[in-house]
């Protein structure tokens, strides 16, 4: 039996950087893999051309937030016959997944990517108002999930707080988003570094967003004291103070800025350990993927990272706001770098994208009986 046949309604994606619109785009190349169709409604953008199967509806910019558009509910006719509908945010793109699952009186499966009042820090700067919006945003999401006959958790913390801090009696199941095990795989990393003008020697980063809730900072100060180079690709609102404080402590840094898609496993592969000390993360995918590419991980511990890293195996934690903790576990994975990168190259089939597409369907197909026995 032909997979499901899936609409995926998306708030933000390509040619927008981050997990979720990776996320999507993977899941749909190996929905395709398997024979099934995984079409997807996403804002328009004059930067990134729709494929088959993608189908872009009307967006406006958002100023708050550059590179993220706001995209209308619309429904696209060539979604109208599908099986099961999945949001994968609960904005506006979002609600028109939402309003064709009720039209339709179709199944909706509903991911769990970002909390949707940490989204509050780019409607205003004042405590007091901030503070409103969260309160807000934390009734809406209730109020999105309550409305899914599945909602997706890419992680036993972030199901964990589902349960906690939203009230609905749907099931909360966890699906990790998966790494492209493919692409993400050890590289050559000497080409990296000449491509970058990186030195010779020992080598710590990170890459993603510089945003404050990240607590970058926090690794800076760590790596004041040990012998490494560091490397950080991304970009972000808090890349300027980032860049202040490294030349402030005397480190050897160097801010890459954005890094393109393709040159990602030669960056995971040139670093000896990759520091995470964001407490806020859903999964932690780029931790994963810095573990496909043989790398191990310096973990907070705190949020997702403290199920996604295995004290030992892929890597070690620290306690959220010890510097000097994580200064200690950045030497002690640098010391353990071989034979935690063995064992990081033995769980890649564990946490790949094939295995987790497999889990998915077994979802789709669950939610689907259920539905069809009402």
């Amino acid at each position: 039996m032909a997979p499901a046949s899936v609409a995926a309604f998306t708030d933000t994606y390509l040619p927008t950087v981050n997990g979720v619109s990776y996320t999507i785009r993977t899941w749909r190349d190996r929905w395709r893999a398997r024979g099934g169709r995984m079409d997807v409604v996403y804002p328009e953008s004059d930067e990134y051309d729709a494929t088959p199967g993608e189908h872009p509806v009307g967006s406006l910019p958002f100023p708050m937030y550059e590179g993220f558009r706001l995209g209308l509910p619309t429904i696209p006719d060539a979604v109208a016959d599908v099986d099961v509908v999945h949001a994968h945010t609960p904005f506006a793109v979002g609600l028109g997944g939402v309003r064709l699952a009720r039209r339709d009186d179709l199944p909706l499966v509903t991911s769990y990517h970002t909390p949707t009042a940490e989204y509050a820090e780019y409607l205003s700067s004042r405590p007091r108002v901030e503070h409103r919006i969260q309160r807000l945003a934390e009734r809406y999401e209730r109020w999105f999930l309550s409305r899914s006959d599945a909602v997706v958790c890419p992680s036993t913390d972030t199901k964990a707080r589902v349960d906690r801090n939203v009230s609905v009696d749907t099931p909360v199941v966890v699906v990790p988003n998966g790494v492209d095990t493919d692409f993400f795989a050890p590289a050559d990393a000497g080409a990296f570094r000449d491509r970058y003008d990186l030195p010779g020697g020992t080598l710590v980063g990170y890459t993603g967003r510089h945003g404050y809730e990240k607590n970058l900072s926090e690794f800076l100060r760590a790596a004041d004291g040990v012998d490494a180079t560091v490397v950080l690709g991304g970009d972000g609102p808090a890349r300027p103070e980032l860049e202040e404080l490294a030349s402030d402590l005397g480190l050897d840094a160097h801010f890459l800025g954005f890094l393109p898609r393709e040159d990602l496993p030669e960056f995971y592969s040139a670093l000896d350990a990759f520091v995470f000390p964001s407490p806020v993360e859903t999964q932690g995918l780029v931790a994963l993927e810095a573990n496909a590419c043989g790398t191990p991980v310096v973990a907070v511990d705190a949020g997702a990272l403290s199920d996604t890293v295995d004290d030992g195996v892929n890597g070690y934690h620290y306690a959220h706001g010890d510097v000097r903790g994580c200064r200690a576990t950045i030497r002690r994975v640098l010391d353990e770098r071989a034979s935690l990168s063995a064992s990081c190259l033995n769980r890649r089939d564990a946490v790949s994208v094939d295995h987790v597409v497999g889990e998915l369907s077994t979802l789709y197909d669950r939610i689907l009986a259920e539905n069809a026995s009402v």
